[in-house]
């Protein structure tokens, strides 16, 4: 396990994601997820099997996006579930729904978590296409009706879904859960910069890095947009609004792809242009990250470590 020595600054590919009380970080090679329960810290450590490994075609580039936007999804929902499994036995049996019974009682409890999984990524894909895909395209319809310029409409479409996004964001900030769960997000983002630093893994070091970091998934969400707006501006309103529709959809692939590979350029290069793309990211974050306390730090440190590489070299943008 690697003890984060001081050496030259740089930037790596591991990231994470906050969960329940914990927080799951993905390496190169390991994807590791550490929780904090009454008796302490919970971990579960697994090996990554790239899909691209056997399908060399899906790592290119404007691929590749789409295939780690949906690997992302399933690996979080997996993390959330172990997360959700180290609760106290009474909370575990109130979050296990009559369906989740019923699978685990038909299929075993590996291939129903399989299937929950699915499902769940699934219904995470489709919230995320009607809140921030379809939803504004059919208010902007109704908006729009007596306007009858592209760039106009387009501008007052873009206009909804961002605000839409920023009222999700806003809105699930004001929950109690969501807090703590901000609060692991900054730690886990302190963490890895702390490791980008070369910097000793202790809380002091961990705590004084930012908490807003250029990758973060809240970043991607408003490059999506922002890409989506660019992207649809191409799509004429003379049409019926089902089939405004359908074209976003079909474009969204296209989005995603290009979303992605821009995400990456800004998460490599500290430039004046990359600072620039990733500004707004990091204004949002504002919102989905808080200051963590000592305890989320620790678990923070714990899970970083467990996925750094023997080799440094591999773990470097």
């Amino acid at each position: 396990m690697a003890t984060g020595k001081k050496s030259k600054e740089f930037r790596t590919l591991i990231g994470g994601q906050a969960l329940i009380e914990g927080i799951m970080m993905r390496g190169p090679k390991k994807i590791a997820t550490v929780v904090r329960n009454k008796e302490g810290l919970v971990k579960k450590v697994d090996e990554i099997k790239l899909i691209k490994e056997k399908y060399p075609i899906l790592g290119f580039v404007f691929i590749r996006g789409v295939v780690n936007f949906g690997s992302s999804m399933a690996l979080g929902v997996r993390s959330m579930m172990f997360a959700a499994e180290q609760m106290p036995e009474e909370e575990q049996e109130e979050e296990m729904s009559k369906f989740d019974k019923w699978l685990e009682k038909k299929l075993g409890s590996k291939e129903a978590e399989k299937v929950i999984i699915t499902i769940s990524v699934i219904l995470g894909i489709a919230l995320s296409i009607g809140l921030f895909i379809i939803l504004p395209t059919i208010l902007a319809g109704f908006l729009t009706s007596f306007v009858e310029h592209r760039i106009l409409n387009n501008l007052i479409e873009g206009f909804l879904r961002i605000t839409i996004l920023i009222s999700y964001l806003w809105l699930v900030s004001r929950m109690s859960v969501a807090k703590r769960m901000w609060a692991y997000h900054g730690a886990e983002h302190k963490a890895i910069y702390c490791y980008e630093k070369g910097l000793p893994f202790t809380v002091e070091n961990v705590k004084e890095q930012s908490r807003l970091h250029s990758r973060c998934g809240t970043s991607f969400m408003f490059i999506v947009v922002i890409t989506s707006i660019l992207l649809f501006s191409f799509i004429s309103w003379d049409m019926h609004w089902l089939v405004r529709v359908a074209l976003r959809l079909a474009l969204l692939p296209i989005v995603v792809a290009v979303s992605y590979e821009v995400i990456r350029l800004a998460g490599r290069y500290d430039n004046p242009f990359t600072k620039l793309i990733s500004a707004p990211g990091k204004l949002l974050q504002r919102l989905t990250t808080r200051e963590p306390d000592d305890a989320m730090i620790e678990v923070a440190i714990e899970a970083i470590q467990e996925v750094i590489p023997e080799n440094a070299e591999e773990a470097k943008w």
